[in-house]
């Protein structure tokens, strides 16, 4: 059963905006809000006066207009893949310029139509993953025509270590960043995410685009986590019994009792997304239920021998994500970041909002 806790997200959002110091603060809800459901995630942040919204692709931004209504923006990050002029039209999305070719794209869609179309435009201060290069944006400064028909609403970029709060790089690419916005339109700027709103006042701009610090990931590594937590991860348990010693236990006899154990087998694995390296053990009342042996596809084998024999039946729920054990921690042991483990839980899973 995975609980969400969407009030959390609302709060989290209320504390990123704060920090701002009367900035505008943005919520990006691609990948549907992070695997939570932008269906219940986006309308609450909308209730907290959220007014600009991001999503990743076209299609992703049409369904949330149609959640949403036509008042807030609706950035598509990975900007207009090319046929996809109309869509974005039809569903009032603002496209994230990338490219001069997206750009001339759009601007003769524009023509076309006869009509102003918005844009974001982004530029690359130092990720090398999207956005404009300088030299795209030199040329771009020298013609007077290049945004022609276009409101550019926004110009951004993105950190690359905005989580590494001592990093140089941090403040040569809000350098480079100034520099390459000076030579296009007028607008707004963006650069901090989550963990950028956290660097400083040099760093927000007008706008703000948080993402993980909304659903509780911490955006400040190394330090306490100031976010809420909005996730609960619990498994039901199918089975109990009880093991003799030199047992050998799941997939390849992995593991070994090396005492007569007790053991449970919960109802989550691999294809619910829970990665095979992920966290090695659940929790039922403040006892830690080690794993033993693999992860399998839809099930993992707990030693719950420090509980009392009958503790646990069928249809108990033991806690994989929440007061005992956090996404981050999570995520630490299975060598990944909290933004994997949210994605990838599956829709196998019950799904309880609450605080909606």
């Amino acid at each position: 059963m995975l609980t969400i806790d969407l009030g959390a997200i609302r709060a989290n959002y209320r504390l990123l905006r704060d920090r701002l110091g009367g900035k505008r603060c943005a919520a990006v809800v691609k990948a549907d809000a992070y695997g939570l459901g932008a269906d219940r995630v986006a309308p609450g942040l909308a209730d907290e006066g959220c007014d600009s919204f991001f999503v990743a692709h076209v299609g992703e931004g049409i369904v949330l207009r149609k959640i949403l209504g036509a008042a807030p923006d609706i950035h598509v990050l990975n900007g207009l893949p090319p046929g996809a002029e109309e869509a974005c039209i039809a569903a009032g999305l603002v496209p994230v310029i990338n490219s001069a070719a997206q750009l001339a794209a759009w601007r003769g869609k524009a023509a076309a139509c006869g009509r102003i179309l918005p844009a974001a435009v982004q530029v690359d201060s130092g990720m090398a993953r999207l956005g404009m290069p300088p030299q795209e944006v030199e040329l771009l400064a020298a013609d007077p025509g290049a945004f022609a028909g276009i409101e550019v609403k926004l110009v951004m970029s993105h950190f690359a270590r905005a989580d590494e709060p001592h990093e140089a790089s941090n403040g040569a690419q809000r350098a480079a960043f100034e520099a390459l916005a000076q030579k296009l339109p007028a607008a707004p700027r963006s650069l901090a995410n989550s963990a950028g709103i956290f660097l400083g006042t040099d760093h927000p701009f007008d706008l703000a685009r948080p993402g993980a610090a909304l659903y509780g990931i911490n955006p400040t590594p190394g330090l306490p986590n100031p976010m809420a937590p909005v996730v609960r991860l619990d498994a039901k348990v199918i089975q109990t019994r009880i093991i003799e010693p030199d047992t050998g236990i799941g997939y390849g006899h992995a593991a070994r009792a090396d005492r007569r154990m007790q053991v449970a087998t919960i109802a989550l694995g691999y294809a619910d997304g829970w990665h095979r390296r992920a966290a090695s053990a659940a929790f039922f009342d403040g006892a830690r239920l080690p794993f033993v042996g693999r992860v399998s596809m839809d099930s993992i084998i707990l030693d719950i021998s420090a509980l009392p024999q009958g503790a646990l039946a069928p249809g108990t729920l033991v806690e994989l994500i929440g007061e005992h054990q956090t996404v981050d921690e999570v995520a630490a042991q299975a060598g990944t970041i909290g933004y994997e483990i949210l994605t990838s839980l599956g829709r196998r899973f019950h799904r309880v909002y609450k605080n909606g």
